[in-house]
């Protein structure tokens, strides 16, 4: 596949979101403008995630926006508390769930006693509070509910899976399982993450979506 197919399928995985280095402060600022008007926010760490979100929102059929849920990306677990605060009953009042990767739930455990919303000792917890922990972290949920059949020939659908291959073979992961390897040719660009993560979603069994965000969908649906 030629390099500008492959850029043009790049730009239309990403079509309607921000991307580039001042993405993440932009897709906040957009999501919290928005949230103003909402009964329901979910947050979530970043871009990624909401793109993963939204794409699976629509995949079953919901309109987030008719029922004035918005996936507000925070830019980085750090800031959790002060959205907590925000958006919370000391805020704007508004119904409160999220979803983290597994190395971020310690602080949003303390980010939520600190705002007064509960004080989850454990996963468990946090679920009854409406957040919701990805296994390792996003990608890891999405590579696992897709599968390695399904991942290569999506790879190979938008040109990426020569890449893949040279990574494969690379001393350092060659003796990887498939699941870190995949892993780390997400992470090798922010771009490539954002457009995977709607890609990916697109591409997983249905029998199989990933827990962590079927449950905050469904919990943000009937919180109010």
């Amino acid at each position: 596949m030629d390099i500008e197919r492959r850029n043009q399928l790049a730009r239309e995985a990403l079509d309607g979101y921000l991307s580039g280095p001042d993405a993440p402060v932009e897709a906040t600022a957009a999501a919290v403008a928005t949230a103003d008007s909402a009964r329901s926010v979910i947050l979530v760490e970043g871009i990624s995630d909401q793109i993963a979100l939204e794409t699976l929102a629509g995949r079953l059929g919901r309109d987030l926006k008719a029922e004035r849920v918005v996936v507000v990306s925070i830019g980085g677990a750090q800031a959790i508390e002060g959205h907590l605060t925000r958006f919370g009953p000391n805020g704007a009042g508004l119904a409160l769930t999220g979803m983290c990767d597994a190395g971020e739930e310690k602080h949003f455990r303390l980010a939520l006693t600190a705002a007064g919303l509960g004080s989850p000792r454990n996963r468990t917890d946090l679920e009854r509070l409406g957040f919701f922990v990805c296994v390792e972290d996003l990608e890891d949920e999405l590579i696992r509910a897709c599968g390695r059949e399904a991942i290569e020939t999506l790879l190979d659908s938008q040109g990426d899976l020569g890449s893949f291959r040279t990574l494969q073979q690379q001393p350092a992961w060659r003796s990887q399982p498939f699941r870190a390897q995949m892993r780390r040719f997400l992470g090798a660009g922010a771009r490539r993450k954002l457009r995977y993560a709607r890609l990916l979603v697109l591409s997983s069994d249905p029998d199989r979506i990933p827990q962590p965000l079927e449950a905050v969908l469904a919990m943000a649906c009937f919180r109010r």
